[in-house]
């Protein structure tokens, strides 16, 4: 795989603030930002997905739930409900990304990144040596150029 990873890559800190994330994805066109600490080692990603609240604050709403009795009794997990509201309001970037990335190495098969792709629905994973420091990044359009080939 180490023949279609893309080098040159921009990576953000957890301590960034998310106005300068969102400044990042727009100036380079990213789906995705792998976020690294310090020395380099990957510690997170914010997908494009966390970067999008849907239309007028739908995906904001509150859980399905019934009021009984001057009790409110949840229909859906609000663990779900919660992570929304954490990344919605997010100041940080440490406060929206999804910690414990999905990641791939550079000499794993170009198939089992095209597995990951499909079955996690990424489509940026980041490669990461042995100690987790970001070499670059696979994208799912990366991949099935190369398994067509």
């Amino acid at each position: 795989m180490a023949e279609i990873i893309q080098r040159d890559i921009v990576a953000v800190h957890p301590d960034d603030d998310v106005e300068s994330l969102l400044r990042v994805t727009r100036a380079h066109e990213l789906p995705g930002v792998p976020v690294t600490d310090a020395s380099g080692k990957v510690v997170g990603i914010v997908p494009e997905s966390d970067l999008v609240i849907r239309e007028d604050g739908v995906d904001l709403r509150l859980p399905h739930h019934i009021d009984r009795l001057g009790g409110v009794s949840f229909l859906e997990p609000i663990k779900h409900h919660e992570e929304r509201l954490r990344r919605a309001f997010a100041a940080t970037i440490g406060d929206m990304m999804t910690s414990d990335p999905v990641t791939v190495r550079p000499d794993d098969s170009i198939h089992d990144a095209a597995k990951l792709i499909a079955e996690r629905r990424h489509n940026r994973l980041p490669v990461v040596d042995d100690e987790g420091q970001l070499l670059g990044v696979v994208t799912g359009v990366d991949v099935l150029e190369a398994v067509t080939r």
